[in-house]
């Protein structure tokens, strides 16, 4: 194990950006100007722009919001102003980023080849399949030249430097189809992601998680993107290797001649077995489902956007909602200019995402609504990036109303265990009957939830270990992300929320006559699981259940 020195850590440009202010002699009009901004709500980019404005006109240089939150923090230090963590809240550029109780980096992995032969997807040698250089996430990637360890770093300066607290993340690693690569790159990338995040080089991937286990930041989930055609039992075992606790699945549609014509390699069956497994396993499934693709209409759209729930093998537990978007680099360019193909024009795209965020179950969370392509790429069709928010504008202007998780979750609203009551919706799948928990305010906003996993009694388990347990497959409480040991200001996260709920899941599974319960817990979740009874056991942390 070798310390790395901070030096080592630091990106350059980081550096010149996070050089500071000197603020000798001008304390009071950096104060004002903090004052001025905590007043402008929100914190527009216009508004901070006319603000600085003023005030270089005053004489203070034009700041960054990142040397902003810097300034703040050294006149607190100092007792000028007093500290208030909703201002720094506000002060951030994107408070969103950690508002959903961690803070999520992501990286990608180097170009490779991918199995998959898909028409519509995007093909740039410079890049991993489906990627664009262009990209934001994708130009970091490349600036870096695909290092997983200089890209964890940066990133969590990137967001340490915009005031995002950095001490719980979770890891999401991109790039095609993961499992397509040579296993040896995935344990280095793995491995390298954990020493950025520690700050300390390991012998091993093992001594990285060990390391991590009760490190200053937490691994608090691993996420990764595969195809269904390359999940199985042995595969889903070496993700628990690695700490991984999330999949995400290009589902892309649920018929069988879609998937056949856009080249995509599998059919739907494929889908349905991978997530029997996934779910068994206990990973929060993450499924992408494409609108537009060829041979498809808005009305045939619907319909199989309804599969997703109707459907009992299927049922994600969050999903990103993707209508095609024509790019040149994709084969699907060549049917457009033959005639064989129409994108969706914005009318059209907008009203299937009104009807499919409105038919979203509450227990999903719909993590994304429109692919992040820089709109110069799009040769056809919608443009428009901010469709999600369009589609939502309108849905309110019908009196509709989109109950995902997403669009319920607390954030950054301040609120007391009274204000909260217990709710339990239930769901069956192929494979188990599921329980979604949820703490929620009266008008249904949510502040917490667990996902409780209890396999039917007529199924042989794939996962023998696992043969006569519960299992826990998501614990996720909201509100601003808190460091290590901070203090709850009202914020959900350290109401002991997550603590009720593993109790309240425990009590189901010994009502259903469960003996032995398990969790999927992140590497840097072991120890808030071992407070709840949990002991490593292999791949998986588990309990004796109480049954007396």
């Amino acid at each position: 194990m070798t310390i790395i020195p901070v030096d080592s850590l630091e990106d350059g440009r980081w550096y010149a950006q996070r050089e500071q202010v000197d603020i000798s002699g001008q304390e009071t009009q950096f104060v004002e100007l903090i004052e001025a901004l905590s007043r402008k709500r929100p914190l527009t980019g216009k508004k901070y722009n006319q603000t600085m404005r003023t005030y270089v006109r005053r004489g203070l240089p034009w700041l960054n919001k990142g040397q902003i939150i810097d300034i703040y923090a050294r006149l607190c230090d100092q007792g000028t102003m007093e500290f208030d963590p909703e201002l720094r809240i506000h002060l951030q550029m994107k408070p969103t980023r950690s508002q959903a109780g961690v803070t999520v980096v992501t990286v990608l992995t180097k170009p490779y080849p991918c199995p998959g032969e898909c028409i519509f997807c995007p093909t740039d040698v410079r890049m991993p399949k489906s990627y664009l250089h262009d990209e934001p996430g994708a130009q970091r990637a490349e600036r870096h030249g695909f290092d997983p360890f200089t890209q964890t770093t940066a990133r969590i300066r990137a967001l340490e430097q915009i005031g995002h607290p950095a001490e719980k993340i979770e890891l999401l690693i991109l790039g095609g189809t993961w499992s397509s690569y040579k296993r040896d790159y995935q344990e280095w990338f793995v491995k390298r992601c954990f020493d950025a995040i520690n700050e300390v080089e390991a012998l091993s991937l093992i001594e990285a998680q060990e390391i991590n286990a009760s490190g200053k930041r937490r691994n608090v989930g691993l996420v990764v993107e595969t195809r269904q055609d390359r999940i199985d039992v042995e595969e889903l075992r070496w993700l628990r290797y690695l700490g991984v606790t999330k999949v995400q699945v290009g589902i892309q549609s649920l018929d069988d001649h879609i998937l056949t014509i856009n080249k995509r390699g599998h059919n739907v069956q494929a889908t349905r077995d991978a997530f029997r497994l996934l779910r068994l396993a206990g990973f929060k499934i993450h499924g992408h489902w494409m609108a537009n693709l060829l041979g498809a209409t808005p009305e045939s759209d619907l319909e199989d956007y309804g599969r997703l729930w109707q459907d009992p093998a299927i049922r994600p537990d969050e999903l990103k909602i993707y209508p095609c978007m024509l790019v040149e680099n994709a084969e699907l360019y060549d049917y457009w200019q033959r005639g064989e193909y129409e994108p969706y024009n914005e009318d059209q795209v907008r009203e299937v995402l009104i009807n499919c965020m409105s038919q979203t179950p509450r227990w999903v969370r719909l993590n994304r609504v429109i692919r992040d392509f820089p709109t110069t790429n799009v040769v056809a069709g919608n443009k428009k990036a901010n469709m999600r928010q369009l589609a939502q504008r309108e849905m309110e202007r019908r009196g509709l109303i989109g109950s995902d998780i997403r669009n319920r979750e607390i954030r950054r609203e301040k609120v007391g265990r009274a204000d909260l009551d217990l709710r339990i919706d239930s769901y069956e799948t192929d494979a188990t009957t599921e329980h979604f928990l949820s703490f929620e305010t009266a008008d249904e906003r949510i502040a917490g939830f667990l996902r409780l996993s209890l396999p039917h009694r007529d199924i042989t388990h794939p996962f023998p270990e696992l043969h006569g347990h519960a299992m826990i497959r998501e614990v996720h409480v909201y509100g601003p992300a808190l460091d290590l040991g901070d203090e709850s200001q009202g914020e959900a996260q350290h109401m002991g929320l997550g603590s009720e709920l593993v109790n309240k899941a425990k009590e189901i599974a010994v009502d259903t006559e469960f003996n032995r319960i398990a969790v999927i817990s992140a590497i840097g979740t072991r120890e808030y699981y071992a407070k709840h009874g949990f002991e490593l056991d292999g791949l998986y942390m588990t309990a004796m259940l109480n049954t007396t």
